[in-house]
């Protein structure tokens, strides 16, 4: 299933969607593309001596042979992506890895969507509307300007709800209070799926318990290798151990540790600060 793409995978767009902050690559990955899946993601390097970062798979286009990935600039290597432009080359890109998101006709899903999450949300999304599902989209910011693909969803999805914290756009509050509401009100549910920040998973979790409504989490764990061998990206479900990369990055949201989830992302906090400050000092930020 892993291809290596074929050199040059080039970026054939980008755009600057929370400027600062988030953007939208397009990348020529031929290979990638035609095999790619909803839930698969890319490892890519930009840089001989750099580091191998996960990104999740936010779109493809196997006619075009492109795949869209979406990040956000939180550190040393997202720093260096971003002065990346059109024309520009990626290293090296190895995807698509991980295991497809699991779909099948359900009825209806609801596809739970926070911050830069929502971009891998959408390509799950795409899928259960592909295959016939009835997809209610919840989406949430902390304001209207950090909202994320809310045209895209618009325009398969029959029902979006937005929330923001701030009440600029939408519901004043969380995605777990329409969340809420939608499962008191409607017991035809067949599948919850949230991606975003951990804190939201594990709410999104823990609003969908009492519903014992089938609740599936896209875990955004440390990778390394990205193929199971190096064990970095081990999380706890169900009281077992697993790895992501390989049999994720997808879980019952019901059976994860997210505790230990969220301890493990912070563990290299202080020196991806420190790397992070260095690289921008280099580069006269």
């Amino acid at each position: 299933m892993i291809e290596i793409a074929a050199p040059p995978a080039r970026i054939l767009s980008k755009e600057r969607l929370i400027p600062g902050q988030t953007s939208k690559l397009v990348i020529h990955a031929p290979h990638i593309a035609r095999k790619a899946l909803p839930g698969n993601f890319v490892i890519l390097r930009i840089a001989p001596e750099g580091e191998r970062i996960p990104l999740t798979i936010a779109d493809t286009d196997t006619e075009a042979g492109t795949i869209t990935i979406v990040y956000l600039v939180m550190g040393k290597t997202t720093a260096a992506l971003e002065q990346l432009g059109e024309g520009d080359v990626i290293l090296d890109l190895c995807g698509p890895l991980g295991k497809a998101t699991h779909i099948e006709p359900i009825g209806t899903v609801i596809c739970v969507g926070g911050g830069t999450g929502i971009a891998a949300m959408h390509h799950i999304a795409k899928g259960h509307h592909m295959a016939g599902n009835r997809v209610v989209a919840i989406v949430g910011a902390r304001s209207e300007n950090l909202l994320l693909f809310c045209d895209e969803l618009e325009s398969f999805c029959p029902e979006l709800e937005v929330c923001t914290d701030d009440g600029s756009c939408g519901h004043k509050g969380f995605v777990t209070d329409i969340l809420q509401q939608r499962l008191e009100s409607d017991a035809d549910i067949g599948e919850v799926v949230a991606v975003g920040p951990v804190p939201m998973m594990a709410a999104v979790a823990r609003v969908a318990r009492p519903f014992n409504v089938k609740t599936t989490v896209s875990l955004n764990s440390i990778m390394v290798d990205g193929m199971g061998m190096c064990g970095a990206c081990r999380v706890t479900v169900g009281g077992e151990t697993k790895f992501a990369c390989v049999d994720g990055p997808e879980f019952d949201g019901l059976q994860v540790d997210f505790d230990e989830l969220r301890k493990r992302l912070n563990a290299f906090k202080p020196q991806e600060a420190i790397s992070y400050q260095e690289w921008k000092k280099s580069h006269g930020q």
